[in-house]
This record gives structure tokens, sequence and C-alpha cells, in this order.
């Protein structure tokens, strides 16, 4: 299955390796789903989980970026033209679009609403099959 990880997920399964978010990144790690990206997510990642402020550390953060290059789906896509609150959204959103993936997000009301792509990591844990 292919899905799209929004970076607040990852920042969440970075903070508490208990909760939704943790479980997603552990499917990931599992090689049981599959995350889609483009560039322009993999610089966010990177530049989000790297804050200082977040105090994650460089080695779990670069382990688990290579794992996502490695294993995952690199795409380039066409950009949407549907219009964003926060335009910074919009690439995880054409990245799904094109893989025809899940895109699962702790900020839902950021995205069109009427999408049943669009899911959140309890919704997304709920309806996936182990």
């Amino acid at each position: 299955m292919f899905v799209v990880v929004d970076t607040n997920i990852l920042v969440s399964a970075f903070w508490s390796s208990n909760g939704n978010p943790a479980k997603i990144v552990g499917l990931i790690q599992n090689r049981i789903i599959t995350p889609c990206y483009d560039y322009r997510i993999i610089e966010e990642y990177e530049e989000v989980l790297s804050r200082t402020r977040f105090g994650f550390d460089e080695w779990e953060i670069n382990n688990f970026l290579s794992q996502i290059k490695d294993d995952g789906m690199s795409v380039v896509v066409k950009a949407a033209n549907i219009p964003f609150i926060d335009e910074s959204d919009k690439k995880f959103y054409e990245v799904a679009k094109y893989c025809k993936a899940k895109l699962i997000t702790g900020n839902i009301r950021h995205f069109p609403t009427c999408d049943i792509h669009v899911i959140t990591p309890a919704d997304f844990l709920g309806s996936f099959k182990f």
C-alpha cells in the first residue's frame, strides 16, 4: 500500500514511540507500507526534523530518511491547480494524488475536505488490514 506521510506525523512519531504516528513509522520501517515522496517532501522532512528545538538525534533522522529514499517511491509530479490555505501542504497532496496513495496527516483541515484519500493516523490504522 502506498502512503504519503505529512511531516507532522514524523515529528509526532519521533517525539513519542507509543502513539499512532509511531505505529505508522513502524509500518514504514518494517516495509509493510510504502512511502511516496518527491524532492520537496524530502527537503521538508530534512529541514523540519533537523530543527534544534526538537532535539532529535541526527543519526535517527538520517537512518529514517535513508530508508524512505531506499524503500519508498520517488516521483516527479505536475503541480495541481487547487488553492491551499497553506501552500506548503500542497506537495503532499500532489504526490498522494499522483501515486493514488493515502495521505496521512494530523492536519486534515488543511486539505480538500471531499477527498477520502486524506486520512488521520487513527483512521488509517483503523482501516488498515494487518
